[in-house]
């Protein structure tokens, strides 16, 4: 007799998530619950910008503030010395405070040391933060594997101060990151697949990816003059609860498909190293959508909107051409890999289809926006 095959719908969270104004400086009192020797992940950069609310926060906690360094991506090398930090500290919580490979290295971690872990992410740059998986890359920047663990962080803290002092370009990516999470979703619940988590996507899943979606394109353009003016408003509170909790629940728990695994294709090719995840997650997004033929309309209104928010929609833009057929080769070979997202699709996707996906993006959005009188796209990148 055959075994029973079990199918089970999954939905996956962190502990606890907290946003609002200011909240970096609860960060002590929040850690005091699940730790008491924290170690705290941070490079130069940030911990200038963080150090004083912090350690605030850390004295009324009664907790030590013991901080590390970083300054790569997250790489296996530097994971591993992250647990040889945990363990030669006696440490019993991990927090990556700033943007996500910090976030990524540090929850891997956490995990090999077998400790708790904490996100505090300071720009709602990506939906990595509230996730129970790292994005492992060389030290070249390019992707190198996915790292699954039991359990999402204890912790995910935003401080939408921190988030509307950040770099406009870092709240863009991370609207191009989530404006993939619905896309995604929808066509892995078409084809019933698996998701992140490993099990079949929840309803639950599915419905706040598509809620994180209408946030965007309700509120994006306006959470954008909020960060060009470091002022905290009710459209960036929205845009930074959908870049970061619900793209977040929402591709852990609807599914990942065609636009993730294009982007990992893309770090294939060194041009777009510089870019951040959500600048070639975008590419993948349109190029999922002219895949799976969607409709014409949608496509431009899809073009419009992302040309508006300053998000990548060409090949030019991330420094390629449809006259560079060995990269986007490379690329399309890369996004079709066995066990990538892409497999996710409710058809098959072959290298071929991808290539031709990808070349054509380029002509559709210089029509598109010439037709809508927005400008000529250019280099995001100098070289």
């Amino acid at each position: 007799m055959a075994e029973k095959q079990i199918v089970e719908q999954v939905l996956a969270a962190p502990s606890r998530y907290v946003q609002g104004k200011g909240a970096i400086e609860s960060l002590g009192a929040r850690l005091s619950e699940i730790g008491s020797t924290p170690l705290l992940v941070a490079d130069d950069v940030v911990w200038g910008i963080v150090e004083e609310p912090l350690r605030r926060g850390f004295e009324e906690a009664g907790l030590p503030v013991t901080r590390v360094g970083f300054d790569s991506y997250a790489t296996a090398a530097a994971v591993d010395e992250l647990v040889e930090a945990i363990g030669s500290g006696g440490h019993d919580v991990i927090a990556g405070v700033g943007g996500g490979s910090v976030i990524d290295a540090a929850k891997a971690a956490g995990h090999l040391a077998g400790i708790r872990w904490a996100s505090v992410p300071t720009a709602a740059s990506s939906d990595a933060p509230t996730s129970a998986l790292s994005v492992i890359y060389t030290a070249e920047g390019a992707f190198e594997e996915y790292r699954f663990f039991p359990k999402n962080p204890d912790l995910v803290l935003m401080d939408t101060q921190l988030v509307a002092g950040a770099p406009e370009r870092f709240l863009i990516g991370g609207i191009g990151d989530a404006l993939a999470t619905w896309v995604e979703a929808r066509a892995t619940a078409r084809a019933f697949a698996g998701t992140m988590v490993g099990d079949r996507p929840t309803r639950t899943g599915t419905a706040l990816a598509k809620l994180s979606w209408e946030i965007l394109w309700e509120h994006a353009l306006d959470a954008l003059e909020a960060v060009r003016s470091n002022t905290v408003t009710p459209a960036l509170e929205a845009v930074t609860e959908a870049n970061t909790l619900l793209s977040g629940l929402g591709f852990e728990s609807g599914g990942l498909a065609a636009a993730h695994a294009i982007h990992n294709g893309l770090t294939a090719a060194p041009q777009t190293h510089g870019l951040t995840h959500g600048e070639k997650v975008n590419i993948g997004t349109l190029t999922q959508l002219v895949l799976e033929g969607a409709p014409a309309r949608d496509i431009e209104d899809f073009i419009v909107f992302t040309t508006r928010v300053g998000l990548p929609n060409t090949l030019t833009e991330i420094g390629l051409s449809p006259q560079d057929t060995a990269e986007l080769r490379a690329v399309a070979e890369a996004a079709t890999a066995p066990g990538e997202t892409i497999h996710n699709m409710p058809f098959p996707v072959t290298a071929d289809a991808v290539l031709d996906a990808l070349t054509t993006i380029e002509a559709i959005s210089r029509r598109v926006r010439a037709a809508h009188g927005l400008a000529e796209p250019t280099p995001i990148l100098t070289p």
